[in-house]
Formats: C-alpha cells, structure tokens, sequence
C-alpha cells in the first residue's frame, strides 16, 4: 500500500492508488466508489474527448451532469495510448499504482501494450480489473452491448412484461450497476484484502450479463430444479400473485403494494372492506387480484395512504425521481447532504453512492477537466 501526503483523511482506502480508463458508467461509479473511500484516482482519458460521458445529456453550460456526478474527486491526464508517449506515461504510473480499472473490449489493452501480462511484469501487486459485457473469455467475449442486452441474455428482461406482452425497458442501469459497478467493487476491495497476506495482485474478470444472474435467485430456482419456468406474468414477484403489485387508485395516482406475508395481507385485506373468502388468493390468483383493484380503483390515493400509514400493509405511493429529491425520509437520512460544485459555481446534491457514511469523505470534491493534470506533476497521486 502507498502513502500520500493526503492520506484521504483516514479513510479505508487511504493511501490506495487507482488507474481508471473507463468511460460512461460501470467503471466511472466504481472508481468513485473507491474514491469516496479514501483512494487516489487519476483517469487516463483520450485526448479526443476524453470520457464518453463528458458529452453526455442533461447538461449545465458545457457541463455534463452526468459526468460531473460520477467523476467528482478524480484527477484527468490527457494521454494518446496509441503513441509511444502516452504508453511510456502509463508505464511509469503502473509501477505507482494499486489498482488499474479497465472497461475496453477483451484484448484492446493488450495490444496497446498496456496489457495484464505485462502490467504484471512491471507491478507484481497490481490489481488488475476489467470490466465488460460478457467476460474476457467465450464466444461473446468481442461482442458489443449495452445494458438491456446484458439483461436481455441473462433471462432478467424477460421477467418484466407489460400489458402488451413485450418486456418492459429497465429504467435502472441493472447490469451496468448491479453486473458492472457492484461487483468490480466488491472483487478490488478482496483483492487487495488478499494482496496483503501474499503481496500479490491478480486479473479480475468482471462480467456483466453473467454477474446479473445473481440477481434472480427467486427466477432461476425452477429452472437449476430442471423444472419449468413460470410465464414472466404468473411469477409471484412479475404478476402472478395480488399480493405484489401495482395498483391504481381513483386519481390515477399508482400504489405499489407488496403484502406477501400472511399477516401483512390479512391486515391489508381488513382494511379494503375484503372478507377472508374475498381475500383467498389460493384457488383464483388473479379474481383476488380483481377484486383489490376494484377497491382501490374507488378511492383517491391520499384516503389509501391515510389509511395504510402506520400498518403494517407494504403499501407506498410510485413517486418519480424528482419526488425522490425532496422525500422526507431520504432528507432525514442526509441523503443528499453533500454537495457537489460545478465549475460555474452553481451547487447540487452529489449522487449518494452506498456506502455507509463513517467509511466516506463528507466532503466531495469536484471533478476534472479533461486532461487538467500532468503525468509528471509530483502531486499527481495526492487526493483531488
């Protein structure tokens, strides 16, 4: 582990120095991870532009918002990989470094001689990360995507269907985050666990469509029985059950209800005016679910949610993500507390990444310009 003269204020990852090459967003959030957590990162960009995300929608000025959010805290060098400049700046880095995050195809690094081989050559404790689509192996290992097709493959589209029968588009990044960003994370933090008892870095393959299976265990329990697999409509967590579902009340606004347990549906059944009988979902699924619907369909959702507060029903309106800003609970979680500075001055909430807030910088800092730094600034590796 490397010492710097700021030492990320006796933070984990405090002395932690991480070479980023990603772009966009699997690998930018997890380096900012790792940066919230005390580490060093410096973002090699092309000069070209530089990070993907850097032209990026919404935007304030000339300023993506979505890049300034995910690249706060980070320092910019401006290298061209292809030259033998570029390399050589890179090269040195390596021997400096901790932790090098990678987001090209399978087999880019490699021949721009930057390559886990011969990274390991010159850094036996590097850890070396790489983070993909499908994996640095198998026959899709060079096939392009993007999130739905990484969701797509993995079996996980399939399960959300709308009312035409077509899978409905995640709004969440579910394989960039959940496949990319978590376990990248996850595997760096034991890497370097495991570096410190054998002083050795290693290759980690992160895999995006495969690292969303793990994100259905409920969906793939039949299928490993070698039983079939439920229509996506008639899973109990896709549409099969009137006890997890989406509900709409008189004024249109959408009530989300998941009362599964048995006392949570009894008592969510008692409070709709529904008698045990009306309530028994376990000969006809969807009269029951019929039936809830009626009953909700003939109130406002303010005499639902009235009705509901202080029950234990699992019951909760569909908010937006504007509403989510100004939530009453997230605001008394200090959920967006800190705050992030654009360069034309102007403040808003940082993105809240997970991490618990003991093990974090309270205080962000802002976010680079493309190629703001210098590979030989002596500072360089001193947090942003």
């Amino acid at each position: 582990m490397n010492n710097t003269a700021n030492d990320g204020n006796g933070l984990p990852l405090a002395g932690i120095r991480v070479l980023d090459f990603t772009t966009l967003l699997p690998g930018p959030l997890a380096t900012l991870m790792l940066v919230d957590a005390g580490a060093s990162v410096v973002k090699i960009e092309s000069p070209a532009g530089g990070d993907r995300g850097r032209a990026n929608m919404p935007r304030d000025g000339d300023e993506s918002i979505q890049f300034a959010l995910l690249n706060r805290g980070k320092k910019s060098l401006a290298l061209n990989l292809k030259s033998d400049q570029g390399r050589a700046a890179v090269l040195r880095l390596v021997g400096e470094a901790d932790v090098l995050v990678e987001q090209f195809r399978p087999g880019v690094m490699a021949r721009l001689g930057l390559g886990y081989e011969t990274l390991n050559f010159l850094n036996p404790r590097l850890i070396y990360c790489s983070i993909s689509g499908y994996g640095q192996t198998g026959p899709l290992a060079n096939a392009a995507g993007h999130d739905v097709n990484y969701v797509a493959r993995s079996g996980m589209l399939a399960l959300s269907v709308g009312a035409d029968g077509i899978p409905v588009m995640p709004a969440g990044a579910v394989a960039d985050v959940g496949g990319g960003t978590l376990p990248a994370v996850t595997n760096i933090l034991l890497a370097l666990l495991h570096r410190h008892s054998t002083g050795k870095g290693c290759h980690l393959d992160i895999a995006m469509a495969e690292n969303s299976l793990a994100w259905m265990p409920r969906a793939l329990a039949p299928g490993l029985l070698g039983r079939p697999m439920p229509p996506a409509a008639e899973g109990r967590h896709t549409g099969g059950s009137p006890r997890y579902g989406i509900y709409l009340a008189s004024d249109g606004v959408q009530l989300a209800a998941a009362p599964i347990e048995p006392h949570f549906w009894k008592r969510f059944c008692e409070l709709l005016g529904l008698t045990p009988d009306q309530g028994d979902d376990s000969v006809d699924p969807q009269g029951v679910r019929q039936r809830v619907r009626e009953k909700i369909a003939e109130r406002d959702a303010a005499y639902w949610l009235a009705l509901f507060e202080g029950e234990d029903v699992c019951v909760n309106a569909v908010q937006d993500a504007t509403a989510a800003l100004a939530d009453p609970h997230f605001t008394a979680r200090g959920v967006w507390n800190r705050q992030l500075t654009l360069k034309n001055g102007k403040t808003l909430p940082a993105l809240p990444v997970p991490l618990s807030p003991q093990l974090m910088d309270p205080k962000p800092s802002g976010y680079p310009s493309l190629g703001q730094h210098a590979a030989g600034d002596p500072d360089l590796w001193q947090r942003a």
